[in-house]
């Protein structure tokens, strides 16, 4: 089906931000009203998707597997020897991608009901908040690896800020932190992209960033320095497997996975309510997404030979956020880490190159999407209530907001795998996927489940200490403020809690958009990386 509905998306938020711009300070209300008019017309645009998505399309990472589809050429310049440089806007959705943007748009639109109380230079915050917007759309359904970077670099600058600008006492330090750590991922990812416009060609002699001629062995010549199947070396290692492991270091810083995940607790402690939402039920995604679209079909072959180490700093990162989640007294960084672990089973399923793991992965990114979303607003209202979020300095809340209690309550368990929540389903899909495995050894799946010990450990002991027992807030002076929940915010929770259930009890529902897809891409990496 081709339609303009996915640049509809796009330029949806994008004619709000100069709407914002332009609305004059006297109407500041105006600001939030236009970012939940834009949000609630991308809601309606991704319900007409969804309805007219074919679950039974197959391509094989072809044309053919992607509807929706937009291309239109953009930039073309004559450079000589290099021949024709050809950029398109070029863009499409397949199962993966459209789970991402229905996951998008969901979140978004969280995200500004939580921004309801930002009067602090409103118009400066809502015109970035729909800025990273359209960046974020735009990532899940580029086609063109330009247009992708360009999207993913724009999701750079309107984060730097809505951190730095409006975040905590360390807003500062945060968002360097973030700018930098994102901006060195950036350059390992620009690194391959350039060289993959170099060696591959097409039969006219143009060279192209369309994504999927580059996911064709055909258009490498065998001169090239990613050819396939050519031994081009660079330091003794075999240029594609670089390559894919520039491109993983650049994906895995966003994910994070352990050892580069340290700008992420400083984001989340520092960043207001609706950006750490923002930043952990989509942000992080973009990092798996970007390994399942472009690393993976691309260097396949490279995927299967480093699966070992996918996996391995998946079940580190699983096992080593558990642990810091477990030693935190920050509510809002114990969250944070426990994104950390929970993204490692993204990795372990990814790592595991089976229909059960990869669909795992891309679950537990959409479930950890709805609940991170969750557990970041439960962080924010004993924040906005007392500007503590200390875990220790709460106790018996349950007395005082009972409504509040239960949401905490599902999210939690949602989030530590309880049967009926999104998670179980998620993660076991993950563990069937990783103890099917033929590349990954059977400790990994078995270590990766000491991970889910530590997340009940660490979930059940935060409600025991701030929810039950004798009622105490530390700081007595805002110990009136403490009352339950109110209607904005019980409006923003009752979605949440609804698609953690819903998924949890009947996962078809996002499982019929994955399937098709997932086998397509299993049985193309199963062909093209040689898997035996």
């Amino acid at each position: 089906m081709n339609s303009s509905l996915l640049s509809v998306l796009i330029f949806i938020p994008l004619i709000g931000t100069l709407l914002v711009l332009f609305v004059p300070s006297s109407q500041k209300v105006m600001y939030k009203y236009i970012a939940l008019v834009v949000s609630l017309l991308q809601m309606i645009v991704v319900s007409v998707l969804y309805n007219n998505f074919d679950t039974q399309r197959i391509g094989n990472n072809t044309l053919e597997s992607f509807q929706f589809v937009e291309k239109i050429s953009w930039i073309n310049l004559q450079l000589g020897e290099l021949g024709e440089l050809s950029i398109e806007y070029f863009v499409g959705v397949d199962g993966i991608s459209i789970s991402m943007v229905i996951l998008s748009v969901f979140v978004v639109l969280i995200g500004v009901l939580s921004s309801w109380n930002v009067t602090e230079k409103g118009k400066g915050y809502f015109a970035l908040f729909l800025l990273l917007n359209a960046a974020i759309i735009g990532c899940f359904v580029a086609l063109d690896f330009f247009l992708f970077y360009l999207f993913f670099e724009l999701m750079l600058l309107p984060m730097y800020f809505l951190i730095g600008i409006w975040g905590g006492k360390r807003r500062e330090y945060a968002s360097i932190k973030f700018f930098l750590y994102t901006l060195l991922g950036s350059i390992f990812i620009l690194v391959v992209m350039i060289a993959l416009y170099v060696s591959v060609e097409l039969p006219n002699g143009a060279h192209t960033f369309n994504l999927l001629s580059m996911m064709d062995s055909n258009n490498y010549s065998l001169t090239s320095l990613l050819s396939i199947g050519a031994n081009h070396t660079i330091l003794g290692v075999s240029a594609r497997n670089l390559a894919f492991l520039f491109l993983f270091i650049g994906f895995a810083i966003k994910i994070p996975v352990v050892p580069v995940h340290t700008w992420l607790p400083d984001a989340h402690v520092q960043a207001p309510t609706a950006i750490s939402v923002i930043l952990a039920g989509i942000l992080l995604k973009i990092g798996g997404y970007g390994l399942i679209r472009i690393a993976y079909p691309i260097f396949p072959e490279a995927a299967i030979y480093y699966a070992w180490l996918v996996g391995f700093l998946g079940v580190v990162s699983i096992i080593y956020g558990a642990f810091n989640a477990l030693s935190c007294t920050d509510l809002k960084k114990m969250i944070a880490y426990s994104s950390v672990s929970h993204m490692g089973f993204v990795l372990l399923g990814l790592a595991s190159l089976t229909v059960e793991g990869v669909t795992g992965s891309i679950f537990q990114m959409f479930s950890h999407g709805i609940i991170s979303s969750g557990l970041f607003l439960i962080a924010g209202v004993v924040y906005d209530r007392t500007g503590d979020r200390r875990i220790d300095n709460y106790s018996g809340l349950a007395h005082k907001m009972p409504k509040y209690t239960v949401v905490v309550v599902m999210l939690f368990f949602a989030s530590l795998g309880l049967p009926g929540f999104s998670g179980f389903i998620a993660e076991v899909l993950v563990f069937l996927g990783a103890f099917k495995s033929e590349v990954l050894p059977e400790w990994m799946a078995i270590s990766a489940t000491f991970g889910l010990l530590l997340g009940a450990g660490y979930y059940l002991w935060t409600i025991q200490r701030m929810f039950f027992g004798k009622y105490f807030v530390r700081n007595t002076e805002k110990e009136n403020n403490m009352v339950d929940l109110s209607k904005r915010e019980f409006l923003m929770f009752i979605p949440l809690v609804f698609f953690a259930l819903l998924l949890g009890v009947f996962p078809h529902f996002l499982l019929d958009i994955l399937n098709t897809t997932v086998n397509s891409f299993i049985a193309f990496m199963s062909t093209t990386g040689i898997v035996k």
